[in-house]
């Protein structure tokens, strides 16, 4: 491209168009999906609102990650179904940055979220004496709002250095705008880009691993030392957990090295499906996960929906582990 390239208004997918045979079946199937993902979500958000005994820590951080898959979906599927049935494939600049900025703040704040929620499970676990002390409704109304304004700031950052970038072409091999994919598209250096986007990854990704990873090595030294039966409590209380953060972990750190590979290398179909994974997979697992597997949930939902097998009446919150 020429010298006016530096100031294109427009980028354009070219992943769309090597899946034309399937868009129509594609769509159908996404759009199914991001119903389900409003509803499940919508649903678990009234439910915790609605009961007053589930106004506890982990409740209340169950639906923040509801309020946050709803918000990182509203980012990614209505241009995304656009996108599916269009010819064109055209996403001006200013829609295009803001997407991402959706994309990657939704990313961040679900790391720091569950990073607050692997401080409630040790809290619960390691302190149960003192557990309403160190996580009261003041305490967590504080932790959320740092992990949204923690993520905000770096985010925003990486999204101002990489719009300020001369483009020499502006093709993006996805099927949504990736920082990562825009800043390889500079005509300039970006190694500015690079220091910066390595310090929020770290922020809002790694220094939350850690601490997660932290959280559970004391929770088992606990576990260790005591009986079968609350090793089974903690564990019913923590799976739901661990499996969101585990499965999200991996379908970011997929994405990332997706931004590493040249795309249009592998199969069109798998390069699309593992392009959509990680801003579909987490909205769908969560409600499903902390939904149907923590009974206290799960027994106002389906107190909805028809009567409670008496074989789920159990306890599993961070409340009958303190009681423990």
């Amino acid at each position: 491209m020429g010298e006016n390239a530096t100031y294109l208004s427009h980028f354009k997918f070219t992943m769309f168009v090597q899946i034309q045979l399937y868009r129509y079946p594609a769509f159908v199937f996404f759009l199914l999906l991001y119903c389900f993902i409003m509803l499940a979500n919508v649903l678990l958000i009234a439910v915790i609102s609605r009961e007053k005994s589930l106004h506890e820590p982990m409740y209340i951080l169950i639906a923040c990650l509801s309020v946050n898959a709803l918000y990182g979906s509203a980012g990614f599927f209505p241009r995304f179904l656009m996108d599916l049935l269009s010819d064109t494939h055209l996403i001006s600049r200013v829609a295009c940055f803001s997407q991402v900025y959706a994309i990657y703040s939704f990313v961040s704040y679900e790391f720091t979220v569950l990073g607050v929620m692997a401080y409630d499970r040790y809290a619960a676990v390691c302190y149960p004496l003192h557990y309403h002390r160190k996580m009261n409704l003041k305490m967590v109304f504080i932790l959320v709002i740092l992990a949204s304004i923690f993520p905000v700031g770096l985010v925003l950052a990486c999204v101002l250095l990489a719009a300020r970038l001369p483009l020499c072409n502006n093709r993006i091999h996805r099927v949504y705008c990736a920082n990562w994919n825009i800043v390889k598209l500079s005509c300039v250096s970006t190694v500015l880009n690079n220091i910066v986007g390595m310090l929020a990854s770290a922020c809002t990704t790694f220094i939350p691993l850690t601490f997660v990873l932290f959280t559970y090595l004391q929770i088992l030294m606990v576990c260790w030392k005591t009986s079968s039966e609350f090793k089974g409590k903690i564990f019913q209380n923590c799976l739901p957990h661990i499996v969101s953060f585990t499965t999200f972990s991996l379908t970011v750190f997929c994405d990332i090295a997706l931004s590493r590979i040249d795309l249009e290398k592998i199969n069109p179909v798998l390069a699309f499906l593992f392009s959509v994974e990680f801003v579909v997979i987490t909205p769908i697992l969560n409600p499903l996960v902390y939904g149907l597997k923590l009974p206290e949930i799960r027994k106002r939902i389906l107190r909805i929906s028809g009567p409670l097998p008496e074989a789920w009446e159990l306890e599993g919150s961070a409340q009958y582990l303190c009681s423990s």
